[in-house]
């Protein structure tokens, strides 16, 4: 018995030691070019990291359009971004970003079997932030914190994308059905201070 409680201590002691580490470096998500086949073969998803680290940006961002102008070497302009999840550990995803000068979007689909387990349960991140809506973003290795607000307007969002959200096939029996379903959330920045003593 006291073997067995010395081994849990370890165990749990080395995995402490291991999130602490990570919490100080950051684990970033891994990244798939969408248009490859390997992000379908993947279940249109990357490996997901944790925490994202770099630079806190606290000045507010007034034109978002530099992130057209990124150009990583692997992921493009693809950025990342860190959700919470109920247990305490960021989940961390890259993600397309759709900045509209002052305005920014955050864009996720689903497609295939991820249809049947409908809104938000279809991607982790899409649960997470339906549940707590505050995020970290890194752009170009920047840090930008945030809260994102879901748009509930199929109308708005066909205007972003300039096609309707909801894409549809028809079967082998004539019968119409779903094959995929676009959300844009909308970014507000946060901790950004409002005046001139520093108040957030």
């Amino acid at each position: 018995m006291k073997q067995i409680k010395t081994g849990l201590l370890i165990v749990i002691a080395l995995l402490v030691v291991t999130l602490v580490t990570l919490r100080m470096t950051g684990l970033e998500p891994r990244y798939i070019d969408p248009r490859t086949p390997a992000f379908a073969e993947s279940n249109r998803t990357a490996g997901p990291g944790l925490w994202l680290t770099g630079e806190v940006i606290n000045e507010a961002v007034t034109n978002w359009d530099f992130i057209n102008q990124v150009n990583h070497p692997v992921r493009g302009n693809s950025i990342m971004l860190e959700t919470q999840t109920w247990y305490g550990i960021p989940h961390s995803v890259t993600v397309n970003a759709v900045p509209r000068g002052a305005e920014l979007y955050l864009s996720g689909s689903a497609q295939g079997d991820r249809l049947e387990a409908g809104f938000p349960k279809n991607k982790a991140w899409w649960a997470n932030i339906e549940r707590d809506p505050r995020i970290r973003m890194k752009i170009d290795g920047k840090v930008y914190e945030a809260t994102v607000a879901l748009v509930q307007d199929r109308n708005e969002v066909s205007q972003l994308i300039g096609r309707n959200p909801v894409t549809t096939s028809i079967d082998e029996n004539g019968q119409e059905r779903i094959t995929g379903v676009r959300h844009y959330w909308r970014v507000f920045q946060r901790n950004i201070p409002e005046y001139g003593d520093g108040s957030l």
